[in-house]
């Protein structure tokens, strides 16, 4: 029994690196560390000498300037790092090793100067088309001998109307891919075809009688389904680079 309950509880985990469940510097409002918090645990003094210098970089008084942490391995320095990229929100966060920068393949220098571009991001406003709303029905027509591309219909709502939409082989798997049933609440990219799950809708809430942490329920959209919204994206200045350095044409 004692195996049985310990492999219950490692399958509960869910981190997919040494650092990923980490979701912030575990401060209260005062900036002291609390004992555990936000996957976080111990090194209390530097956690909160952490807090106070995000508070000086979210007021725009340290820009241009870096922070060094030195200690023993496993002391915390990268989880901290990691805190830090977490509270200050949609920023970039590289980790590399020192094997990285002794590489035949790329000089020291372009290998630092590159990871010191992938750490700088680059807020993009852009305008675009969305058509956001409630997944009443999705049907998906398949062939009797299963070869050839499938087709399909997707039916949406917003608490003023309701509109068919006639489904792709390329929407169909975007749709495979995201989980996507009735019920959900989705946001579909109209000049790409990117399609994000904003969540559950209110009115599915008692379709079952227990639901998952990660389940988040929102409201139905109202209005119209198709709006214009302000998209911001965050790219790297290296990703900038990947693309200039494409060929054109």
């Amino acid at each position: 029994s004692i195996i049985t309950s310990h492999a219950a509880e490692v399958g509960k985990l869910e981190r997919t690196g040494a650092h990923s469940h980490i979701r912030g510097l575990g401060l209260d409002d005062k900036l002291e560390a609390r004992g555990n918090s936000q996957g976080m645990v111990g090194q209390l003094r530097a956690r909160k000498a952490a807090g106070v210098i995000l508070k000086v970089i979210k007021q725009g008084k340290i820009s241009g300037r870096a922070i060094l942490m030195a200690g023993a391995p496993g002391t915390g320095k990268t989880a901290i790092a990691m805190a830090m990229s977490q509270e200050l929100g949609d920023v970039p966060f590289t980790s590399i090793a020192a094997s990285e920068v002794f590489s035949m393949e790329m000089s020291k220098t372009e290998s630092l100067t590159q990871a010191f571009r992938r750490s700088i991001g680059v807020r993009i406003k852009e305008e675009t088309e969305l058509i956001e709303g409630e997944v009443v029905e999705i049907q998906i027509d398949r062939s009797v001998t299963g070869v050839g591309p499938k087709t399909g219909k997707l039916t949406l709502k917003t608490t003023d109307m309701e509109t068919i939409y006639d489904l792709g082989q390329k929407m169909i798997t975007s749709l495979t891919k995201e989980k996507v049933m009735a019920g959900d609440v989705i946001q579909i990219d109209k000049a790409t075809g990117r399609i994000t799950r904003l969540g559950r809708s209110f009115t599915r809430a008692r379709d079952f009688d227990a639901t998952g942490p990660d389940v988040k329920f929102v409201q139905c959209p109202d209005g119209e389904l198709q709006t214009r919204k302000e998209v911001v994206h965050m790219v790297s200045l290296h990703e900038i680079d990947v693309i200039n350095s494409r060929q054109q044409g």
